[in-house]
C-alpha cells in the first residue's frame, strides 16, 4: 500500500493515456542489470454515485450535498510536471540538484493537462518502462502552475490558454449557479510507498500504482458543510482552506489489476 505522508498530497486525474520513458541515466545505486521492469501510474476518484450530465449522456457529474447546499462538479483538470521514483537507500531526491548528485530515477514530463475521470474509472497516466531494478519507497511529482514568459511553459499555455498561471480548474454549479474555480497552487507531492515497490532485474516486473482522490473534501468546511467554490478563488475567503483540502485529499496504493482498490 502507498500511504499518505505528512509532506503534502493532491488529487490528480486524467482521461488520456500518456507514455513516459526515463530521461536520466541508469541509477547507479540500483542493484542488478539495466533491463529492470515497468511501473504504470493510474488515477481515479473516491467512489461516488455519478449523475449523468444533462448535456451529454457519455459524461458524468459528481454531486455532493450537505442537506442545505449542493455542489455539482462537471469537470476537474490539473497540470502535472515531473515524476520521480526514489530508491529506499537514497533520501537525497532534490529537484534543484544536478543529475550527477541527485541519484533518484527521474521521469521528466510536462507540463501536461490531466482531466479527472468523474465516472469512477481507473485511467492510466504513465507507462514507465525500463525502470532499473531496485526497491523504491517514494513517488514524487509536482503540481505545476504554467508561467507566462517561461520558455518551457509557453507552448503549453498557447495550447491551453485557460491555464496561464493556473494549476487546477474545476467547473460546475453551486446550488444551481455556475462556477469556475481556479487556483495557482504549486506543490511538490511526495508519497511514501508502503510496502515499497520492488523491481527485479530481467524485465519481468510489471506493477501499477493508483492515485485515488476524494473530491468530497475539496469544497467542504471543517464542520462538514459545503463551501461555495467561488469563495475559494484568488483573494476569496476560502482560498487557503480549499488549497489545503486539495493537498490532503489523495490516497495511493498498489493496484496491479487497475480496479481502483488496494491489492
Amino acid at each position: 500500500m502507498l500511504n499518505r505522508n505528512s509532506i503534502s498530497r493532491l488529487a490528480l486525474a486524467v482521461m488520456v493515456p500518456w507514455l513516459v520513458t526515463a530521461c536520466g541515466d541508469e541509477n547507479p545505486a540500483s542493484p542488478g542489470g539495466t533491463s529492470g521492469g515497468s511501473v504504470s501510474l493510474s488515477l481515479t476518484i473516491q467512489a461516488q454515485t455519478p449523475a449523468p450530465a444533462i448535456n451529454s449522456p457519455a459524461n458524468f457529474n459528481v454531486v455532493f450535498s450537505d442537506g442545505a447546499n449542493t455542489v455539482d462538479i462537471a469537470q476537474v483538470q490539473v497540470v502535472l510536471r515531473e515524476v520521480e521514483l526514489e530508491l529506499q537507500s537514497d533520501d537525497s531526491c532534490d529537484n534543484d540538484l544536478p543529475e550527477a548528485v541527485d541519484l533518484c530515477e527521474k521521469f521528466e514530463v510536462g507540463p501536461i493537462l490531466l482531466t479527472l475521470p468523474l465516472d469512477g474509472t481507473v485511467n492510466q497516466v504513465f507507462a514507465i518502462n525500463g525502470v532499473p531494478a531496485g526497491t523504491y519507497d517514494e513517488v514524487e511529482f509536482n503540481i505545476h502552475r504554467p508561467t507566462a514568459g517561461s520558455v518551457e511553459d509557453n507552448p503549453f499555455i498557447q495550447q491551453n490558454p485557460d491555464f496561464a498561471e493556473v494549476s487546477i480548474r474545476v467547473v460546475g454549479t453551486f446550488n444551481g449557479v455556475d462556477f469556475t474555480y481556479t487556483t495557482d497552487l504549486m506543490d511538490n507531492q511526495r508519497l511514501a510507498l508502503l510496502p515499497a515497490l520492488v523491481i527485479t532485474d530481467g524485465g519481468s516486473t510489471a506493477t501499477n500504482v493508483t492515485l485515488k482522490t476524494d473530491l468530497s473534501m475539496w469544497f467542504r468546511a471543517d464542520d462538514g458543510s459545503l463551501l461555495d467554490p467561488a469563495t475559494a478563488n484568488e483573494g476569496g475567503a476560502n482560498e487557503s482552506w480549499v488549497d489545503n483540502q486539495i493537498k490532503q485529499s489523495i490516497d495511493a496504493f498498489e493496484d496491479r489489476n487497475r480496479d481502483g482498490t488496494e491489492d
